[in-house]
Formats: C-alpha cells, sequence, structure tokens
C-alpha cells in the first residue's frame, strides 16, 4: 500500500439550503455546514489521522471546511494549496437561480439533462466530463504524486469536482458516475496501491 486519500465534500453551504445551483457563486457555509465540517473532522480526528498537505478549491465553503477539518485533527496550520482546479462545476447561467424556477423557464426534462448527463453543459457552464477535464491532470501531476510517496492527503471540494475525481479513482463509466451521490461533510478514505489503484476505500458516514 501507498498512501490515503481522503476526500471530503463542503457543508451544507447558504445556498444549498436555498435550493439555488452555486456553481463558481461563492456562498458560505450555513450554521449546520459549519457543523457537518467540524464533525467531519472530528470523524478523522477519532482514527488518529494525520495529513502532510491539503487541497481545495478556490471557494470560501470548500475553505471554510477545510479549515474546519485540519483545526480538528490539531493540524490548523498545515499547509494548504487552494486551487480553481477543484472548484464546483460552473453551472453558467444557471448559477443562482432556485433549481425550481429553473425548471419552470426550462422544462424538467432540459433540466434534468443539465443537471446528470455526463457531457451536455447548461447554457455557458461545464458538463461534469468538462469538470473532469480540469480535475484529473490537476490530480495526476500535484496531488497524486504526495499519496504514491506514502503520504495522507486532505482533498476538501465540491460534489461535482469530486464526482469526477472518484470516476477516475474507482473507474466508474459515464452511466455510473452519474448516479453517485456525495453527502456534505462525509469524509471518504481512500488507501492506493503503489501502482495508484484503490486497496481500499470506508465512508465515514455519522
Amino acid at each position: 500500500m501507498s498512501g490515503t486519500l481522503v476526500l471530503v465534500r463542503h457543508g451544507q453551504s447558504e445556498w444549498n439550503l436555498k435550493n439555488l445551483f452555486t456553481g463558481w457563486r461563492d456562498p458560505s457555509l450555513t450554521e449546520l455546514g459549519h457543523s457537518e465540517a467540524k464533525a467531519a473532522g472530528a470523524r478523522l480526528a477519532a482514527r488518529e489521522l494525520k495529513f502532510d498537505i491539503a487541497y481545495t478549491s478556490t471557494l470560501s465553503r470548500a475553505q471554510l471546511t477545510c479549515q474546519h477539518i485540519l483545526d480538528a485533527v490539531g493540524q490548523s496550520d498545515l499547509d494548504t494549496v487552494r486551487d480553481e482546479a477543484l472548484n464546483e462545476r460552473d453551472y453558467g447561467e444557471l448559477s443562482g437561480l432556485n433549481k425550481d424556477d429553473a425548471r419552470a423557464k426550462w422544462g424538467e426534462d432540459q433540466v434534468h439533462v443539465w443537471r446528470r448527463s455526463y457531457d451536455v453543459p447548461p447554457p455557458g457552464g461545464e458538463s461534469l466530463r468538462d469538470t473532469g477535464a480540469r480535475v484529473w491532470p490537476y490530480y495526476m501531476h500535484t496531488i497524486q504524486p504526495h499519496v504514491l510517496r506514502g503520504e495522507t492527503v486532505l482533498v476538501a471540494a465540491h460534489g461535482n469536482s469530486l464526482r469526477s475525481l472518484i470516476m477516475a479513482l474507482e473507474g466508474l463509466s459515464r452511466e455510473e458516475v452519474i448516479n453517485v451521490e456525495l453527502a456534505t461533510g462525509v469524509p471518504i478514505i481512500y488507501r492506493l496501491n503503489a501502482d495508484s489503484t484503490v486497496a481500499s476505500k470506508e465512508v465515514l458516514a455519522g
């Protein structure tokens, strides 16, 4: 076995609560979101996990989640890299819209295609495949080398950026990945083999 990769979707954001498409917009965490992030950190602390480096996006909801986790494991000052490669999928013209309002405007079927298809982007935005096109190279060239050196790495990011990363890690098909659901504030621990394949996966649900 090589190293350990911990993935965590940010805690509930203000726009999650309001049922809005968020994408690259930057709302903060709700009170529940802060609690979810702290609880994620507590679960990781209970496993006595210590990180060598942390990665997060340029969006505050992921950064706050990352910091809550590092505080909980006693590593508040850990080197943390922020990069837009890990940002949420860009929802383009849907960003900021209530999901019910979007269905009223474009129709439920069309909005479902934009939300759940693999390669159909919303107007002015990204598909899941587009999101993967920036996440995968960043993981391969920047994050994975740390894991393959035997380090323990935290990635606090977003539902779709993490789904695309999980697709690569687990070798999921385009049909399989669209059904992957990630709960907010729930750590997923991957232990990787030296050849970068997954040796084990554990979901630390509450």
